[in-house]
């Protein structure tokens, strides 16, 4: 597979982090090295397909109505409404797992979408695949959320100011931030994640969060690491969720004792992120989190990487 091949594009879109403390359902980022590889080609039988799944074997479908690569394109084809005498099929490579809060069902979406359009000769610009790669999100948690698939799309910080239609704002990423990403080998799934949300909160804590957000946002566009740091806190979605993972209150305490500007949930969980000023920080946090989950037993993996600017992108 080569960039050359007009026939058949490859394309991944990493993985991210979602809310980011204070941002629920509004902020996210990307990093490198984990996320999800789909290829696209051209196929004499008119249709779409989702020929074959890797990664996550009998876990995810094939029917291109319950996936959340086949329904972004579906959806992205509906767009350009044309007839077609050639069909596509999509080959989807998972390289992280499931319910890992980290939007492995948003790569798939951002790949797929990015990997098509290629294919058809750019129809649409990076942020009009937005709303095709949001209808993906509808087969993993129930909802059409852009935080995971804006990030994933578009690489960098993320803030979302609606998500139907989705209206994104890139933000600044200041240079030495690096992600610590520790993933409990636990699954939660989003859906069920959302359900145990309290529907009604707190005037105080309201104000609160939206004095972290604020803060957090003008942190980073004045890469100002302590504002970031004293940001990062969230009032609202963590109390409620902490509780689903293992350890969460001494991996949270470890991180920051060990440096780091601020510590929590990725997405739903059971991954946390913790955010530092340099990669020696970065390792120092992720192996004092580690022993957290040693000590009581549960087997993890380690992920350490600086912020990814640059999001989905053809191989």
């Amino acid at each position: 597979m080569t960039k050359s091949n007009p026939n058949k594009i490859k394309a991944f879109a990493p993985a991210t982090v979602a809310n980011v403390a204070c941002g629920f359902d509004v902020l996210g980022f990307a990093i490198h090295g984990l996320g999800d590889y789909v290829t696209a080609s051209y196929s004499e039988e008119p249709g779409l397909r989702i020929t074959s799944i890797s990664g996550e074997e009998g876990k995810l479908p094939k029917e291109v109505e319950k996936n959340t690569a086949g329904l972004a394109v579906l959806s992205m084809l509906k767009e350009l409404d044309e007839e077609r005498e050639f069909g596509i099929d999509l080959e989807i490579e998972k390289k992280m797992p499931l319910g890992s809060g980290l939007g492995s069902s948003a790569a798939s979406s951002a790949a797929a979408v990015f990997a098509v359009n290629e294919l058809l000769g750019k129809p649409f610009s990076r942020h009009d695949l937005l709303p095709f790669a949001v209808e993906g999100e509808l087969a993993a948690s129930g909802t059409a959320h852009a935080d995971n698939v804006a990030a994933a799309l578009i690489g960098g910080f993320i803030l979302v100011k609606t998500h139907q239609p989705p209206d994104v704002i890139s933000l600044n990423t200041p240079d030495k931030l690096h992600c610590t990403i520790i993933h409990p080998e636990i699954e939660i799934q989003t859906k069920n994640s959302r359900k145990i949300l309290r529907k009604q909160v707190a005037l105080q804590k309201a104000v609160t969060q939206w004095a972290n957000l604020g803060s957090l946002i003008a942190g980073l566009y004045t890469n100002d690491y302590d504002l970031i740091g004293r940001s990062l806190h969230d009032e609202i979605i963590e109390p409620v969720r902490a509780v689903l993972i293992p350890g969460f209150s001494e991996m949270q305490e470890a991180a920051l004792h060990h440096g780091a500007l601020g510590c929590s949930i990725s997405g739903s969980g059971p991954s946390l992120f913790a955010l530092s000023k340099s990669r020696d920080e970065a390792e120092e946090i992720g192996k004092a989190m580690g022993t957290v989950l040693k000590s009581i037993g549960l087997e993890y993996n380690l992920h350490i990487s600086k912020i990814n600017t640059e999001g989905a992108s053809v191989v």
